[in-house]
């Protein structure tokens, strides 16, 4: 297990170092997300951060500052259900949602800034709390990998994994799903609540047999979270309506997000994950430096 965290710690860094710069501006849209004090325009100010209600009382045109959030405090849902103890391309989907940890601890590391995670299998949550360091990052990527995997026919609760990210309140800062997000989205309430305080991403683990099945003639299918077992033709009606149920799923599970205000990251066990988390972040950056600007 230490030779292949430490494998996955410089396969990040070596991948990522140089392509983007190692600070949570990657992930969130830069420091001052806190109000301050409003204060008079002068040349050069952004106009973006204009507050035009002091503005219209003052008949002069104000800015309103921001608070430097230098510290940023990030928190991690990981869901390990047995869902994701699953996978037919390059890894599983376990080991892919894992390494994502890693990508988010890489990007938010540095500069003072605290990393914890609530861990669920679904036999019950594990906190492991927010500190800052490099060995205290190391420690939790330990931990949350040698979380063990749970019998099958365990449920995993994603709503209640939410939750308990949002009690006790903690300080502004970045919240970070990462999941498979099958089954129904009943979280969706969780999530808006969350979204309330925090910044928020969701990184969805994906393999192909969950958007569509092989054809390999008869085959035998379970579902790790009942237990239950059916044997199947994948037959092309078959196939085709599993592909179409697939989408709209995962055509649901994006708009939920969407309208929550999530960051979307979909990482697949058969892709580059790490070329996928680079698009990612460089598209967010050239947003907020005005290249999705209307």
């Amino acid at each position: 297990m230490e030779v292949a965290l430490r494998a996955l710690e410089l396969t990040v860094r070596g991948r990522l170092d140089g392509l983007l710069q190692g600070n949570h501006l990657g992930l969130v849209p830069g420091p001052g997300s806190e109000p301050g004090e409003a204060r008079s325009y002068q040349p050069g100010d952004d106009v973006r951060r204009m507050d035009w209600a002091v503005t219209a009382r003052m008949a002069e045109p104000h800015i309103r500052q921001t608070v430097a959030d230098r510290e940023l405090e990030t928190w991690v849902a990981m869901d390990l259900s047995p869902s994701l103890d699953f996978g037919t391309a390059a890894c599983d989907k376990r080991e892919l949602a894992v390494a994502a940890l890693a990508a988010v601890m890489f990007l938010t590391s540095g500069g003072g800034n605290r990393i914890g995670a609530v861990v669920d299998n679904g036999t019950g949550q594990h906190r492991l709390p927010a500190r800052g360091g490099s060995g205290h990052a190391r420690a939790l990527l330990k931990k949350v990998a040698e979380t063990p995997r749970a019998p099958e026919g365990t449920r995993g609760n994603l709503a209640s994994l939410l939750e308990s990210l949002r009690r006790p309140p903690r300080r502004r800062g970045l919240a970070v799903v990462v999941s498979d997000f099958l089954g129904p989205t009943d979280w969706q309430r969780a999530l808006r609540g969350l979204g309330a305080r925090h910044s928020l991403l969701a990184i969805e683990v994906l393999d192909p047999r969950d958007v569509e099945l092989p054809d390999v003639g008869t085959v035998l299918l379970s579902d790790p979270e009942t237990g239950k077992r059916r044997e199947v033709h994948t037959s092309p009606v078959l196939r085709k309506e599993f592909a179409a149920a697939a989408a709209a799923h995962r055509d649901d599970v994006a708009g939920v997000l969407r309208r929550a205000g999530c960051a979307h990251l979909v990482l697949r066990t058969d892709s580059d994950w790490i070329a996928d988390v680079v698009r990612f972040v460089m598209a967010r950056k050239r947003g907020w430096s005005g290249g999705g600007a209307g």
